[in-house]
């Protein structure tokens, strides 16, 4: 008889259940991970409501599982992976490319054509679940110092460190960062880092309160913004208006930097990019960031445990996902799930 596990379905827009589903089996080259914490991410809410673009698109299709922000233990493996992996913490990268095409041959495979992404596109089941089978080659270790809630950080913060790095600056250098939700603020705390001077624009006062709580003095609405030269920008917003706001307020000769997704197209004048000598960078996929951002929060330099609000299990998830806060929440804007809880 098959063993069975508790996990989160999505089987249309708007209709979440926790489920008993068959557990995973490592296949050839695979491992399962029994999960230990997992994030709620923008993109599962957008799954939930049914406004992911690949809905749209055909890469992803109801029913699905969510999850991809997440760590565990490796419990099990498959044929073909090293049994040195049995018990060791882990997360992994939610980008599983086909391993052949050319942009996988060349390291890329966030952005290969033909990729699943757990938890999200391709029908690779989520991680908001009991146990998770995954490729061993999208494993990365987790050092003892690098505790739950740091590992199912690694994702987002594998994006907002790229978009650090993206940024360009030297120590000394003044960066705007656009939106102060999850991934502006980490892509603010690799920014501190790095010795930047660093600056938050945000719309509620809520979230410009906790930015100042994490030591961010200079977070501002576009009303108190003050007319300072910004040597880079990152828009890490959902406003279809901010990559132009963005191009309008960076330096000459500066960096605009664009994690943030809009639900509506947004436009910038290019000739405005051209004239001021911008460099204007996209940043899609935690994939290139993930060993950097491990190193980063084993050590000490960034602490994003702050960011977390409350901790939930299973059958919390669909309220999270329809947009409620657990009772007892911080004033942090990342709920994250144990699926080990009973609730």
């Amino acid at each position: 008889m098959s063993r069975t596990m508790r996990a989160v379905v999505l089987s249309g827009a708007g209709v979440c259940a926790v489920e008993d589903v068959p557990a995973p089996v490592a296949a050839p080259g695979e491992v399962v991970v029994d999960v230990e914490r997992v994030g709620v991410c923008g993109t599962d809410v957008e799954l939930f409501t049914g406004e992911l673009t690949y809905l749209q698109t055909g890469h992803s299709s109801y029913p699905l599982r969510p999850g991809h922000e997440w760590c565990g233990r490796v419990t099990a493996v498959g044929d073909e992976v090293d049994p040195a992996w049995l018990g060791r913490r882990v997360t992994g990268d939610t980008m599983l490319g086909d391993r052949v095409c050319r942009r996988c041959r060349r390291g890329q495979q966030h952005v290969c054509e033909d990729r699943q992404e757990v938890g999200i596109r391709g029908g690779r089941p989520g991680a908001l679940a009991e146990q998770l089978a995954v490729p061993v080659e999208s494993l990365h270790e987790l050092p003892d110092s690098v505790d739950p809630a740091l590992g199912a950080l690694v994702e987002p913060g594998g994006n907002a460190w790229r978009a650090a790095q993206a940024a360009g600056v030297a120590p000394g250098d003044r960066v705007l960062v656009i939106g102060p939700g999850t991934i502006g603020l980490l892509t603010a705390m690799f920014l501190r880092a790095a010795g930047a001077e660093v600056h938050l624009l945000g719309v509620t006062v809520p979230s410009l309160d906790f930015a100042r709580g994490l030591g961010f003095a200079d977070a501002w609405t576009r009303d108190t913004l003050p007319d300072l030269p910004f040597d880079a920008v990152v828009d890490a917003s959902t406003a279809a208006g901010s990559p132009a706001l963005g191009l309008d307020l960076v330096e000459p000769a500066g960096r605009l930097v664009c994690i943030g997704i809009a639900g509506t197209p947004s436009t910038i004048d290019t000739r405005t990019l051209l004239i001021k000598d911008v460099t204007a960078v996209g940043i899609l996929s935690a994939s290139p960031g993930l060993a950097a951002t491990i190193a980063a929060y084993g050590a000490g330099a960034v602490d994003p445990r702050p960011l977390v609000a409350a901790t939930v299990g299973l059958a919390q998830v669909g309220t999270v996902l329809a947009g409620g806060r657990p009772e007892g929440s911080g004033a942090g804007p990342k709920v994250h799930v144990d699926p080990r809880l009973r609730d």
